[in-house]
């Protein structure tokens, strides 16, 4: 049965039509009011215009086009308007034949039901594509963050745009895992309710079929609640609403699920979409889990260096006092102050004299590296050269190289340009090198020490050492110190300027030291907006380099 709208104040139109429609409901308007009232409580299926009807056509039409109706244009005496006749579905003439008029009308219910197959066609595909992109949008926003709370933020917001649910429910956990239930509501919840959610919470939870599930109670549960307007309550007739729901696994673990409530029902592809936002939240939530897991490890790391740094400082601070003490002990009594000294007598205050400027050569490397990292450092730069700074440092070694004949050789190449930096530093930088390469040349051997100037581009290093040096820029002085020691293998040139690091060989056993020298050097050049590095040959010997900026 279809419902007739026949606009006429023709009482003999109106008895055909009714006469020949008896299958149908069938609605009479004789004024535009009426019309209006009609469509706006339920529209007809078929509105019947009379062409010879005094009511003004034209108005009305217009407000018409608003609803999906067919329009049927009953042809008299007088004419429609065009613009009635141009988008009117069906015509029939006067006199009305009756067969041709139920003929006229089951055709036009069959267009008026593909028009409404055709509207519902077209806004589940609206509805369809609508979905899409928000699906696509979350999934960007979600591929884009390494929050937790925010993924779950994401996730939601896209469910509450493309579903229009009544409430959802997401239950996640905290940092410290305790649980909490996330409700985004259209309306307030009777406290009643918000229980019996947490008490759904658990169970969910508990039926999630993944044995690794975590056991929490209904009191345990933080709840956060999120409410669009508050004219009204919802209770406990929301349970009876159309569901769904989803859980989220991570690593095959459940961390929680989002449950949905909707009055009216959810079609197919609603529930294609909640199933595909809620899985496609699992792998950026696990990408987020693990960010966070390493944010806290390396937090802690960051303590524990902090505190190392801090007990190193003060351990040294406090041999250095007592280590004073020793020194001047030894040279007292080394002096003859305190009695006549025999050569058995000198030969061991010789020795705890050598120890004790060992172990302050290791006290100093240790206040030094605390200060670098405090960013305690001093430094007093100006411009200068480099010749004076190596011929010092040489000349301040050569006694200790010449004990063992062994040669230092100084080479400039070309004109030096001047640098800018701390001379004090400098030095300290080439006294460690060159007394490491004192300790690892064989008696007899000789160390050549070598100065030139040299352009980024052409400075050639194996490939650990590549990504410093391509942040170099321009001209520089270039100090090479090269000795005839063991080597060191390829492998274990990127762990040289490591705190702490003695690449692991017989020698280096039995010449000691804190392993805090070359790193401290690095850190010493690379406050001169410098590099360091080296390369080395097995049982040939090993070269160490760095470069200054030039003054320009």
């Amino acid at each position: 049965m279809a419902k007739i709208l026949l606009v006429t104040d023709d009482k003999k139109i109106e008895t055909v039509v009714q006469t020949t429609l008896l299958d149908h409901e069938f609605l009479i308007s004789t004024d535009g009011v009426t019309i209006l009232d009609i469509m706006k409580v339920e529209a007809p299926d078929i509105v019947m215009f009379d062409s010879d009807t005094n009511i003004d056509l034209k108005q009305i039409y217009r407000k018409l086009k608003d609803f999906q109706t067919i329009i049927m244009l009953v042809m008299g005496e007088k004419e429609f308007p065009p613009e009635i006749i141009s988008t009117a579905h069906l015509f029939i003439s006067k006199p009305i034949n009756q067969i041709l008029l139920k003929s006229t009308i089951d055709s036009g219910l069959k267009v008026r039901k593909s028009m409404a197959k055709l509207a519902k066609s077209n806004k589940e595909l609206a509805n369809s594509l609508y979905q899409l992109n928000v699906l696509y949008n979350s999934s960007s926003r979600l591929a884009g963050s390494l929050s937790r709370d925010k993924l779950i933020d994401e996730m939601n917001e896209g469910l509450d745009k493309a579903l229009n649910s009544n409430i959802s429910c997401t239950l996640s956990f905290k940092d410290n895992r305790t649980p909490v239930l996330l409700i985004n509501s259209n309306y307030k919840l009777s406290s009643r309710l918000i229980e019996a959610l947490k008490l759904r919470a658990v169970l969910n939870y508990k039926n999630s079929n993944i044995d690794e599930t975590e056991i929490f109670g209904i009191d345990e549960i933080e709840v956060e609640e999120t409410v669009k307007h508050s004219i009204t309550e919802y209770d406990f007739e929301i349970l009876n609403y159309h569901k769904l729901l989803s859980y989220i696994t991570v690593d095959d673990k459940c961390y929680g699920y989002s449950e949905i409530f909707r009055e009216k029902e959810f079609s197919s592809d609603d529930s294609k979409f909640f199933q595909t936002l809620v899985n496609q939240v699992t792998l950026p939530l696990k990408s987020a889990i693990l960010y966070q897991e390493i944010a806290q490890k390396n937090k802690e790391l960051a303590r524990l260096e902090r505190l190392k740094s801090e007990f190193i400082s003060i351990v040294s601070h406090e041999l250095k006092t007592p280590l004073t003490s020793i020194k001047n002990s030894l040279d007292i009594v080394s002096g003859g102050k305190t009695g006549e000294i025999t050569e058995a007598m000198k030969k061991f205050l010789d020795m705890a004299k050598r120890n004790v400027k060992k172990l302050s050569k290791i006290i100093n490397d240790l206040l030094d590296m605390s200060k670098i990292e405090a960013g305690k450092m001093d430094y007093t730069f100006k411009t200068t050269s480099v010749v004076p700074v190596i011929n010092d440092v040489v000349m301040n070694l050569f006694q200790i190289a010449t004990q063992r004949d062994l040669k230092l050789n100084i080479r400039t190449i070309g004109e030096l340009k001047n640098v800018y930096a701390d001379t004090d530093r400098i030095e300290q930088v080439l006294t460690n090198l060159i007394s490491n390469a004192i300790k690892f040349t064989p008696d007899k051997g000789t160390i050549d020490i070598s100065a030139k100037m040299i352009n980024a581009e052409d400075i050639k290093v194996e490939d650990c050492f590549k990504s410093q040096i391509s942040q170099l820029k321009g001209e520089y002085v270039q100090i090479c110190v090269s000795d005839q020691g063991i080597g060191i293998e390829k492998d274990n040139l990127i762990h040289v300027f490591d705190k702490f690091e003695q690449i692991e060989n017989s020698l280096s056993r039995e010449v000691g030291g804190s392993g805090l020298g070359l790193s401290i050097a690095k850190q010493l050049i690379s406050a001169h907006k410098g590099a360091i590095w080296c390369d080395s040959i097995i049982n040939k010997g090993s070269s160490f380099y760095f470069v200054l900026p030039v003054v320009n």
